[in-house]
């Protein structure tokens, strides 16, 4: 005959029982008081690509995702270690700013880079969403990359428009645009972004152990292989922005902003910069913006250059001004105005032979780096030369 499993109980099982229970007891107490320690030891992880794994069955399972892809990543109060790039290369990051909504764009965009340049490298990926990574978008992005890729969530008060703003004052600006057919004209997330894009996402604690950043978005395509690491080109030339492609912004998002600038210049002169590229921002010395600006959805930069004490005091001058809400101020003007100013002409570059595409505008090399690096966009539809490039203007700052 069987005993009944509760007829055995002795001294030892009790006491077994007691320990297992203070245990549980004291990792419930200790897990709840420790829970950022664990986002923060989550978010410094570097996601790499799992094997795939083969299968000649048509319904087989879908892979297993990582369950920490559903863990909250932290907000940017939290610190991360610093952990030194390898050696070979340059302390940098590509940064990508994102929706889920934006997966299939993104997935592009990553795929383009890795295979034009990054996949000889392996430099992280950090991207950055207002809102927390769905385990779906972080599953497909570290399909495409052996590199290290961190997900981080940008905190409210660096993404959304300021309690201070006079919202009134903001609703009849966005319909002024509205009105006149301005692009993102009427769309407040894309005043976040421009703001966040000006001045803080080289604060958030992802990026603060990184010096130089390319920034990838949605949707991109790159056209030509990359023979050299640009990272260590900015590094060792001391260059501080480069850029592909320059053009004119709307007037009528940017109405106020030079007066802002030239009230800025006129109270800090000391930041202005005895070699600047004052001449590609301003065709009268000064007197007037003539619109050019870099277009910032690419851009190669030094986070120290918007670290230092010029461009952190230029960003909240304007910020008080609330150009960003009540008008529409872009990343790209803001960037490239502190460029010509800030920087010697010689530390802003233009990579020729990156040839790169965003919407309906488009870089693309020709002559001996169209062959060399075996380029696939045509030279004819580049956007260097036409009307609305400032491409020239760029070039004469050095003839």
């Amino acid at each position: 005959m069987f005993k009944s499993a509760t007829a055995v109980v002795t001294p030892r099982r009790v006491v077994a029982v007691l320990l297992a229970t203070i245990l549980s007891i004291h990792f419930l107490i200790h897990t709840a008081n420790s829970s950022d320690t664990l986002q923060v030891q989550l978010a410094s992880w570097s996601f790499t690509k799992m094997p795939a794994t083969h299968s000649n069955n048509s319904n087989s399972a879908a892979p297993v995702k990582s369950t920490l892809a559903t863990l909250p990543v932290p907000s940017s109060t939290h610190s991360v270690a610093y952990n030194a790039p390898p050696s070979g290369r340059a302390n940098a990051t590509f940064v990508f700013l994102a929706r889920n909504s934006d997966i299939d764009g993104v997935a592009a965009a990553v795929q383009s880079v890795e295979d034009r340049f990054n996949r000889r490298h392996g430099y992280p990926w950090v991207f950055l969403n207002d809102e927390y990574f769905t385990e779906q978008f972080m599953f497909r992005v570290r399909l495409l990359t052996d590199a290290p890729v961190f997900f981080g969530r940008i905190e409210r008060d660096a993404w959304n428009q300021p309690d201070w703003i006079d919202e009134e004052k903001a609703r009849k600006g966005r319909l002024k645009l509205m009105s006149q057919r301005i692009i993102y004209g009427g769309s407040v997330p894309y005043r976040n972004m421009c703001r966040f894009n000006s001045g803080f996402f080289f604060k958030h604690e992802l990026l603060q152990q990184y010096r130089y950043y390319w920034r990838v978005e949605p949707g991109v395509k790159y056209f030509c292989d990359l023979s050299y690491d640009p990272f260590k080109m900015m590094q060792e030339q001391e260059k501080v922005y480069g850029f592909t492609i320059s053009l004119m912004e709307h007037k009528a998002t940017v109405a106020t902003l030079w007066q802002a600038v030239k009230e800025f210049i006129e109270q800090h002169p000391e930041h202005i910069d005895p070699n600047n590229a004052l001449d590609f921002v301003s065709d009268d010395a000064g007197a007037n913006y003539n619109l050019c600006h870099f277009w910032s959805n690419f851009e190669i930069a030094d986070m120290d250059f918007w670290r230092a004490p010029a461009y952190q005091a230029f960003f909240d001058f304007l910020e008080a001004k609330g150009g960003f809400y009540y008008e529409r101020w872009g990343d790209a003007p803001v960037h490239s105005i502190a460029a010509a100013l800030f920087a010697r002409r010689d530390q802003i570059h233009f990579f020729r032979d990156i040839a790169y595409r965003h919407d309906d505008f488009e870089h693309c090399p020709a002559g001996e780096q169209y062959a060399a690096n075996r380029c696939s966009c045509n030279p004819d539809t580049s956007f260097d030369y036409t009307d609305h490039s400032c491409l020239r203007r760029f070039e004469n700052l050095f003839s």
